[in-house]
């Protein structure tokens, strides 16, 4: 439900579907936990600001100035915990490739497949402390890596997401501990980018 009150979104996939490179537990403990964590205080934050109720949280977290001062940072915080994990575990999924005309798009943006992953890997691992790497469509129309700290989102600067990778250490550590490259390698081996394709036709409209 895309609207208050908010509920858990369930995985699209089995809990061990993606190991060995994010186990069952990390994602017991990451979607069943810390996601449902941002819902429950999301949905308490909204619960008196009735204005509020029937927009959607990419709508509420796009305009936070129309938020009631009072409970902007819990929103700012929990809503954008809620709309960064959904976004997280919705482009996961093993052996999906990238399409030909997806590929292009990248290469045009970035010079090569392996510059993106080079560009990608470094956002991940410069970013200081929590938050995330995200692939956005600017509003030029370009493809950019950006990074938000904690649980910020593209979304208040009119950018539009099409990958982001999760750089708090909840995402990772029972797997890689304070390995961070190792995770970050790993999980570009598990983006749905058939999803990440379905976002950037929905972003710019083309492909």
């Amino acid at each position: 439900m895309n609207h208050y009150p908010f509920e858990l979104e369930p995985l699209t996939f089995a809990y061990d579907s993606l190991e060995p490179m994010i186990s069952k537990t990390t994602l017991e403990y990451h979607h069943d936990k810390h996601l449902q964590a941002y819902v429950n205080n999301l949905n308490n934050a909204l619960s008196a600001c009735e204005q509020l109720h029937a927009c959607s949280i990419e709508a509420i977290l796009s305009d936070l100035e129309a938020v009631p001062c009072e409970k902007r940072e819990a929103v700012r915080n929990h809503g954008g915990g809620v709309f960064n994990h959904n976004f997280y575990f919705s482009l996961l999924k093993h052996d999906v490739a990238m399409s030909n005309k997806l590929e292009q798009v990248f290469v045009e943006a970035f010079g090569s497949i392996d510059a993106f992953v080079e560009q990608f890997t470094k956002a991940s691992m410069s970013l200081f402390g929590s938050g995330w790497a995200w692939v956005v469509v600017n509003k030029r129309g370009e493809l950019e890596i950006v990074q938000t700290k904690n649980q910020d989102t593209p979304l208040k600067d009119g950018l539009r997401p099409i990958l982001t990778i999760d750089l708090w250490e909840h995402a990772y550590y029972l797997d890689y501990q304070n390995r961070r490259g190792s995770y970050v390698e790993n999980y570009l081996k598990v983006i749905d980018w058939q999803q990440v394709e379905t976002y950037y036709k929905e972003a710019c409209g083309r492909l």
